[in-house]
């Protein structure tokens, strides 16, 4: 696929935007990582001066790239903005851990849609971020900020361990926010300080429309845990998502509002699929009711 077809079909917002390909740790030096993005063929080399380069072997050139996080990130286009902020990253009282990298057969939008959905806890989570009886999502409020992000706010759950340190279950406090069509991020209550929130942000890499891979950055508040037992918790929980969302049909995410029927609890889902259309975001999506 050659540069000029890749500008025809995607959309500019993406193709100008940074998107996470790799996870730092996993590379090795004078060892390439050849990987996907937006169906585009990529290879990463890690050189020894620990400079890293990313080309397109269907043109021979190099593709704008930088490390940030621990995250090695590329765009096809030209980049007109930064990668996404992170402010608690600067907080020295947390851990910063990378969770590795998944690879999920579904459009990275339903990924997204996944991530937003309280109502699965029980069902998906149990024991974990949820139980039954405790099956009800109760009103919460959506709204789109004035720098275009969409927040969904005031959710709470009861979770039987809603993070490794808690000691017992209890209603949980989350915060959603969608940052780019394909970045997201959770505020959520820590266990054991209650005026502050552990976060999780999700980097979707689009392989190709019906295809990705997650890259999770978790900021955990390192009161009574350590990096090893938050990764495996992240893993743990997104273990269980793998199956279900692999078995999504269809495969890309249906934008047209009659496609599916919502119900009150995915208020955050239908804002997100209009956020998504207004963006005029096609990719890896389905754009009319079918």
């Amino acid at each position: 696929m050659t540069a000029r077809r890749v500008n025809d079909w995607l959309e500019q917002e993406l193709l100008d935007d940074w998107h996470v390909i790799a996870d730092l740790e996993s590379m090795e030096v004078g060892i390439d990582r050849r990987t996907k993005l937006f169906g585009v063929d990529l290879v990463a080399t890690v050189f020894a001066t620990s400079e890293i380069r990313v080309e397109r072997p269907d043109t021979g050139r190099s593709v704008a790239s930088q490390k940030k996080y621990g995250f090695l990130w590329a765009s096809l286009g030209s980049p007109d903005r930064d990668v996404v902020e992170i402010s608690e990253a600067r907080e020295v009282d947390r851990h910063l851990v990378t969770g590795g990298s998944i690879a999920v057969n579904v459009s990275g939008l339903r990924l997204v849609e996944n991530f937003l959905d309280m109502g699965h806890f029980p069902f998906i989570h149990t024991d974990y971020l949820g139980v039954e009886p405790h099956t009800e999502v109760p009103p919460y409020s959506v709204e789109i900020s004035s720098d275009d992000e969409l927040w969904t706010r005031d959710c709470r759950f009861f979770q039987p361990v809603a993070s490794p340190t808690a000691k017992g279950g209890f209603m949980v406090d989350y915060v959603y926010r969608v940052i780019r069509p394909y970045t997201v991020s959770l505020y959520k209550s820590n266990p054991n300080q209650q005026e502050r929130m552990d976060s999780i942000y999700l980097f979707v890499q689009p392989v190709d429309e019906e295809n990705c891979v997650a890259h999770p950055y978790l900021c955990y508040l390192k009161d009574g845990i350590d990096e090893a037992t938050v990764r495996w918790f992240m893993q743990l929980i997104f273990a269980q998502d793998k199956p279900i969302l692999e078995n999504q049909f269809p495969k890309r995410l249906p934008l047209d509002p009659r496609a599916e029927t919502p119900i009150r609890a995915d208020a955050s889902s239908v804002f997100y699929r209009r956020w998504l259309r207004s963006h005029k975001i096609n990719y890896g999506a389905i754009t009319a009711a079918g």
